[in-house]
């Protein structure tokens, strides 16, 4: 009934050929994954030279699970989609439940481990513990990779739309990665001697199987007593009916305007999940700023870079399909006086709001250095004055329709030319002011230049966005004939 549905469907050849293309794609990167999995010794000796390439892999595991934890949380789907075709079929539903669920297991996140690790665990652990010890240690790893499977799917159904579910998986990345980087504790060590167990014994491997069958029944049970399409969709909007931002109420119709764009954002899950990896992109300056090969010499410049992405990072993400979250009701505007001037300034607010909130969190950064926390202010003047209204302007040229419901990961709708060809002005911009002045002077300079640029911009916000609302204003029934277009 699927393949009938997807066959007859208007857009049948769009779907066919995104299928193909994420299906080489797939291919390909499976393939990088097995030659990983082939040299994953050599790998490991290279990164350790000296150790037993076994006891480093045991001590990093975790980490490799950590991981997996979040790609799942952000790649893997939910197979409730699919419940509003199939509830009212006469099959019961636990036999519908068994079946959404087990489809689910079926996709590239649940052989990543497998692909891996198997070279290695019958080359290395086979040659020192036997080919038992080798299966019985490969089959604990997998079956912690398919007990993630699982347990995500309860997980994003119960968490993924509340503030409790971003909270846990920012404990989990702060306490995982976080505790080894700051020097608190070896989550490495503290969980290697699970593995080691598990080249010698197979308790490891029947713990991890009565684990993931746990998993499985509490995602089974959690999806069939919510199996009822109010109960899966009224939570959602009972939580988030009067989430409002007083704040904005201070600016008129386009404070409201970007009231109801904050209500976009939390409501749907694309836009949704674009808050969320703005959230987590906070933490990109831990990877340069006590990196010592960043400290000195030309390779400083590049914290102009981090500071822009990490204070511009929602307004760099949102703003790039800046019409195309409206697509659906674009014509509402049209039809609205003063609609289009306000849906503009309205956005203009919205983003420049989560953009301050980006700087305010980006403040413990100066724990590296008080020179951060000016190169922030200075990235955040400059994105506020200038780059907003940069971006805004790129992303205008032909917007494309887009489905909100969607997720964001591998989901293409709404991209056009515009989208890849902006992120060469996005970086070039801030240097254009910026090193004339460093590397005349120093860097001060340059920041104090970078941030003047961006006062300007903010002192002239109404020119300049103007630019941008005539913009729309002269090509408003173009834009408009576009988004009726299917998607």
């Amino acid at each position: 009934m699927e393949f009938l549905k997807s066959f007859r469907s208007t857009s049948f050849a769009k779907s066919l050929m995104v299928a193909i293309f994420l299906g080489f794609l797939a291919i390909m990167l499976l393939g990088y994954l097995l030659m990983a999995g082939i040299f994953l010794n050599r790998i490991l000796q290279a990164l350790a030279e000296g150790q037993d390439s076994i006891v480093v892999l045991n001590s990093g595991l975790i980490f490799f699970f950590l991981v997996e934890f979040m790609y799942r949380y952000f790649l893997q789907k939910l197979p409730v989609i699919e419940l509003e075709s199939l509830l009212h079929l006469p099959i019961p539903k636990k036999k519908i439940m068994h079946m959404l669920l087990g489809r689910s297991f079926f996709s590239p996140l649940s052989i990543i481990a497998l692909i891996l690790f198997t070279p290695f665990a019958f080359t290395e652990i086979a040659s020192q513990y036997g080919a038992s010890g080798a299966f019985s240690w490969l089959s604990a790893v997998v079956l912690i990779s398919w007990t993630l499977h699982w347990f995500m799917l309860w997980f994003k159904q119960r968490f993924e739309d509340s503030l409790i579910g971003v909270v846990i998986v920012f404990i989990i990345l702060l306490l995982g990665g976080g505790s080894t980087y700051m020097g608190w504790f070896n989550l490495g060590e503290l969980v290697a001697p699970f593995f080691t167990i598990a080249m010698s014994s197979f308790l490891p491997m029947i713990g991890m199987l009565v684990l993931c069958i746990i998993s499985y029944y509490l995602a089974f049970n959690y999806y069939l007593n919510n199996a009822y399409l109010e109960d899966l969709s009224a939570e959602e909007e009972v939580r988030f009916v009067n989430q409002n931002v007083g704040f904005f109420s201070r600016f008129g119709m386009a404070g409201e305007l970007a009231n109801l764009e904050w209500k976009l954002i939390i409501r749907h899950k694309k836009s949704r999940t674009f808050l969320m990896l703005s959230a987590f992109f906070l933490l990109y300056g831990t990877i340069f700023y006590d990196n010592s090969a960043y400290q000195s010499g030309p390779m400083q410049h590049m914290f102009i870079f981090v500071g822009s992405f990490i204070t511009g990072i929602f307004m760099i993400n949102y703003g790039q399909l800046f019409l195309s979250w409206n697509s659906g009701y674009f014509d509402f505007f049209l039809n609205l006086k003063g609609g289009v001037e306000n849906l503009i300034k309205g956005k203009y607010l919205l983003l420049l709001s989560i953009s301050f909130l980006c700087f305010l969190l980006s403040i413990p950064y100066v724990y590296f250095g008080w020179k951060f926390l000016l190169i922030h202010f200075a990235t955040f003047l400059f994105n506020a004055g200038i780059m907003i209204h940069l971006i805004t302007y790129l992303a205008l040229w032909k917007p494309k329709p887009m489905d909100l419901n969607k997720g964001a990961m591998f989901n293409y709708e709404g991209v056009g030319a515009a989208q890849f060809l902006m992120i060469i002005p996005m970086l070039i911009a801030p240097y254009l002011i910026y090193l004339p002045f460093a590397l005349f002077f120093n860097m001060y300079a340059g920041l104090a230049a970078l941030g003047t640029v961006g006062v300007i911009g903010i002192l002239s916000f109404n020119k300049l966005s103007t630019i941008n609302v005539n913009r729309v204003l002269k090509n408003r029934y173009e834009i408009s004939s576009s988004f009726r277009q299917e998607l």
